[in-house]
């Protein structure tokens, strides 16, 4: 995302924008990928409401977001794409909020990685789930990433 000090991002938080909503998708390279056609579409406000239930000493993975609202909603899979900015969009939102913080450097990306699109990006998130007491490394040479270490012995179960 550009420009996130002029965007009112909870406003974006609480437009479903039609959403709560199942497709049936066709593409068949998609439906290998994620293992079925019905695609689910969970709103922003769903990705908070989640993200808010994630206790101290404790983080979870976008992709375990997606697989509870799948889940939950008799789908094959919950569009990953919307996913990643909607779970941006709850950090931005709750970084311009006074209160009712929603503690968005809890989510992580796949395999543990931290996420640069928070606010402050990974080194404020670093900072944040270091205060908590997990470690973080660094992977790569090139490409360097920033991950929880065993971020699975502290993954909350949805």
């Amino acid at each position: 995302m550009a420009n996130e000090q002029n965007k009112d991002f909870n406003t974006m938080l609480h437009n479903n924008k039609d959403m709560p909503k199942l497709q049936i998708i066709t593409d068949e390279k998609s439906i290998e990928k994620y293992g079925g056609e019905r695609m689910y579409f969970a709103p922003p406000i769903d990705y908070d409401r989640v993200m808010k239930k994630v206790p101290l000493g404790k983080v979870i993975t976008i992709g375990q977001i997606r697989d509870s609202f799948a889940k939950a909603n008799d789908a094959d899979f919950t569009d990953p794409i919307t996913a990643g900015i909607f779970v941006s969009i709850v950090a931005w939102a709750s970084d311009q909020r006074s209160s009712e913080k929603t503690p968005y450097w809890r989510t992580l990306k796949a395999d543990g990685e931290l996420n640069p699109k928070y606010p402050g990006g990974i080194e404020a998130q670093k900072e944040k789930l270091e205060a908590e007491g997990h470690i973080i490394v660094q992977r790569g040479r090139s490409n360097i990433r920033y991950y929880v270490q065993n971020y699975q012995d502290y993954l909350c179960q949805l």
